[in-house]
C-alpha cells in the first residue's frame, strides 16, 4: 500500500473481530516501526506494555475502568473492549532529563522548567501513531485513547509499571468489526487552507 493511501485510510476503530487475534508478525512490526519514532536527544523515554490474552487485557480494563458496571454498558466501551490487543504507551520523563544532563547536552541539571512542553509525551504519542499507520498497512485497524485520570495510578500499578512512567495512551489493534463512526465526524476535516500559514499567522497558506 502506498504511504499516501495508508494516511488517507488511517481511521480510528471503535469495534474489533474478537475471534481474530493480531498476527504476532503483525504486531513484531508494529512495535519495531514504533522505536523508529524520532525522540529529542535519541533518549526513546517510551515503554510499550503489550496485552494479548483475555486475563492481560482483563487486568487492564478492571483497573483503567473501576470495574463500574455503569461504565461496562457504554457503547464505545463495549465496542473498544473487543480488542485483541492492547499496547499501553508509556513515557519516561526521567530518561529526558538524565539524557539532557549528560556532557554532551551542555545542562548541568534535570531541571524539568527547562522544557517548553513534556516532549517524553510527545514522543511517545509518536510511537503510538506509528502503530497505528502499521495497522492500517497491514489491513488492521487501530485506536488510539486514554486512561482517564482518576484510574492512571490503579493500571499503571496493575500493570507492575516502574514509578516516574506515565500511560499516555493505549493503542488498541484488531481487525475491524462494523461500527458506529464517530458522530464528531460532522464537524468536517478542516482545510490545508485553515490551518497552514505562510510566513506569519493569519496568512493563509497556498499550495
Amino acid at each position: 500500500m502506498q504511504f499516501r493511501e495508508v494516511v488517507r485510510r488511517r481511521r480510528m476503530v471503535r469495534a474489533y473481530d474478537p475471534d481474530r487475534p493480531v498476527p504476532p508478525e503483525v504486531l513484531q512490526r508494529a512495535l519495531e516501526h514504533a522505536i523508529r519514532a524520532p525522540s529529542a536527544g535519541f533518549s526513546q523515554g517510551w515503554d510499550f506494555v503489550v496485552l494479548v490474552s483475555p486475563q492481560e487485557r482483563g487486568t487492564f480494563w478492571d483497573a483503567a475502568t473501576g470495574a463500574d458496571d455503569e461504565q461496562r454498558q457504554d457503547a464505545w466501551l463495549r465496542g473498544v473492549r473487543t480488542a485483541p490487543c492492547l499496547v499501553v504507551c508509556l513515557s519516561d520523563k526521567d530518561a529526558y532529563l538524565d539524557r539532557y544532563a549528560a556532557p554532551d547536552k551542555g545542562w548541568s541539571d534535570r531541571d524539568e522548567e527547562r522544557w517548553p512542553i513534556p516532549y517524553w509525551d510527545v514522543d511517545t504519542g509518536m510511537a503510538a501513531l506509528l502503530m497505528l499507520l502499521t495497522a492500517v498497512d497491514e489491513g488492521l485497524g487501530g485506536l488510539f485513547f486514554g486512561v482517564p485520570a482518576p484510574r492512571q495510578a490503579a493500571t499503571l500499578e496493575a500493570l507492575g509499571v516502574p514509578a516516574g512512567r506515565r500511560a499516555v495512551g493505549v493503542v488498541a489493534l484488531g481487525y475491524p468489526a462494523p461500527d458506529r463512526r464517530s458522530p464528531s465526524l460532522r464537524r468536517g476535516r478542516r482545510e490545508v487552507s485553515q490551518v497552514a500559514h505562510r510566513g506569519r499567522f493569519g496568512v493563509p497558506w497556498q499550495g
